[in-house]
């Protein structure tokens, strides 16, 4: 059996060690390990990948015991086990699409048991794919019970993390709470950060020279969670706002799905306000 370990806690001498040992004693074998000390904040965190032939059962035994002196978040995962996502969308597609094209080629390691939207056009591309569509109009009035109406699918279906892949709606500090560093966002980000409005054509006003979006975590404080992943593009003053857009849409879609296929694959780790995050 292949597993994934994810380990984090605060850094003391033995920790590589002990790892390694509870490993052997399940009749492990290391493939992959990934460690690193975040010395501002005293924080160890590593991710390693082992086969065993004793079952995950014995691997559980074996970490805890042989970790459980240095009492740390540890987390252990058959390979095979595919994190279920919660998509929700609004009306633009791109960031969509490019998850379930990648689930369709086997390129990124998730389920997606549900996507839900607040508005209805994407419903027929959802589910030409084979995936539930759940259309849940929010207004000022109901957003709560909408989100209530959210938590309880995120239960009922044994949802991992939820993805906004261009959902237009603010998630509420209790919905945010719910799944701490579970919710991923992504967001263009510009030099300087447009907010507002048709962004691209406010960039495009100022004449930016760089492009860009950011894939992160959400927290109650809006568009300030921990980053996970960013790309930019550089642009002249011959770029339109149309090709502006078009350039941005294309950044988006390729960061969110990295962030996901990060997370799917256990190697992000939240330090602070900040993330460590394996390649």
């Amino acid at each position: 059996m292949d597993l994934i370990a994810s380990l984090q806690c605060a850094d003391q001498p033995g920790i590589v060690h002990a790892m390694t040992t509870a490993v052997l004693n399940c009749g492990g074998n290391i493939i992959e390990n990934q460690q690193f000390t975040d010395h501002t904040t005293n924080t160890f965190v590593m991710r390693t990948r082992f086969e065993t032939s004793q079952g995950l059962d014995a691997a559980h035994k074996s970490l805890n015991e042989g970790l459980g002196k240095f009492s740390p978040a540890l987390h252990i995962r058959p390979t095979a086990e595919k994190p279920r996502a919660l998509v929700l969308v609004t009306k633009e597609s791109h960031c969509l699409r490019d998850l379930m094209y990648l689930l369709e080629l086997g390129e990124l390691p998730i389920e997606i048991p549900l996507v839900i939207s607040n508005r209805e056009e994407l419903k027929s591309l959802v589910e030409s794919h084979g995936i539930p569509f759940l259309y849940l109009p929010v207004t000022a009035e109901n957003k709560a019970e909408q989100e209530k109406v959210m938590l309880a699918k995120i239960a009922e279906l044994k949802i991992d993390f939820v993805v906004l892949a261009r959902y237009m709606q603010i998630l509420s500090s209790t919905f945010c709470a719910a799944m701490p560093g579970k919710i991923i966002n992504i967001h263009h980000s510009f030099l300087p950060g447009f907010k507002g409005a048709r962004p691209y054509h406010q960039a495009h006003d100022r004449g930016v020279k760089i492009i860009g979006a950011t894939a992160h975590f959400v927290t109650a404080d809006l568009d300030e969670g921990p980053i996970i992943e960013q790309d930019v593009a550089h642009v002249n003053h011959s770029a339109t706002p149309e090709e502006m857009i078009a350039l941005g849409r294309d950044i988006e879609r390729r960061v969110l799905a990295r962030a996901v296929k990060l997370y799917a694959e256990d190697r992000i780790f939240i330090v602070g306000h900040r993330t460590v995050v394996f390649a």
